[in-house]
């Protein structure tokens, strides 16, 4: 049976996490998986997912730390684990798909970088929207988080935390987009009230730490994408002060990958659903999916 409205659900896996996702569309439809960014949710796709899933099963869950996922007192947020819990969630599906288009949003990416190098069979294609797999698309926004790489101590701990509160959570939205009342208020003060419980912020500086693990994996993820040719979307808010758009030129090296650039900042998801949709749907169709 498809739904075209998302149906929201929480499984719970062996290892402990209670994982919230949405989901819309026939399980007999090819699979699209959203991976959604800091500090957001799947909340992110809410107005995507019924623009797909007509024609594509369409899978969105929150990452450990994010939305409504939720985690115990001994789970530590990294990436690997981060990935490692979609991985399980996948397969504790009660249809599992066999194979799956990427959707890789800011953290989205490293969560998918690392299901393609672990299952690459599976990945019949990627929609990168601001998802950096490149040196280069790491602005001057990452600078303080680079010292914190340097050394994780409480002084460089502390120097991030105006990037939790709702200034900066505000600006990630808003900045870059020439209509700024195109992004609806509820998106960023739905993602502040979540990371604003006792804790989370912790795990959100756990995350920027480990966020340098990412880059040791883009060799052989680059490689991987030219190597194999998968179909690539690149969808790329050009404003985006945080995954900047010189991270998208690189992709143009690649055999099988389009550019476009979207005039939008990081969540042109907001300001640009029917953009975005139009060619998201146009480039599977291209690509037989």
């Amino acid at each position: 049976m498809a739904f075209t409205v998302a149906a929201t659900q929480t499984l719970a896996l062996p290892s402990g996490e209670k994982v919230f996702w949405r989901e819309a569309g026939s399980v007999d439809s090819p699979t699209i998986l959203l991976l959604h960014g800091f500090p957001s949710s799947s909340h992110q796709f809410r107005n995507l997912i019924p623009l797909l899933a007509p024609k594509y099963r369409v899978i969105a869950p929150d990452f450990p730390g994010y939305g409504f996922t939720e985690i115990g007192p001994d789970y530590k947020c990294t990436f690997d684990n981060l990935a490692a819990t979609v991985d399980s969630f996948l397969q504790a599906l009660p249809n599992p798909p066999a194979k799956y288009s990427i959707y890789v949003f800011d953290y989205g990416a490293p969560v998918g970088i690392r299901l393609a190098l672990k299952y690459p069979e599976k990945i019949q294609a990627i929609i990168t929207q601001n998802g950096n797999a490149f040196d280069e698309g790491l602005g001057k926004f990452w600078d303080p988080i680079r010292t914190l790489w340097g050394e994780d101590n409480k002084a460089n701990r502390d120097a991030l935390r105006f990037l939790f509160e709702m200034g900066a959570t505000n600006w990630q939205y808003t900045n870059g987009e020439a209509a700024p009342g195109l992004v609806p208020p509820e998106s960023y003060t739905l993602d502040q009230a979540l990371m604003d419980r006792p804790g989370n912020k912790e795990l959100q500086l756990d995350l920027f730490s480990d966020y340098k693990s990412n880059l040791k994996l883009y060799p052989a993820f680059q490689k991987w994408m030219k190597e194999s040719a998968v179909p690539i979307l690149v969808a790329w808010g050009k404003n985006d002060e945080i995954f900047i758009y010189a991270g998208a030129e690189p992709f143009k090296t690649l055999p099988n990958a389009e550019i476009h650039p979207i005039d939008g900042g990081h969540f042109v998801l907001e300001s640009h659903l029917k953009e975005m949709s139009d060619l998201i749907l146009a480039f599977l169709a291209k690509n037989g999916i």
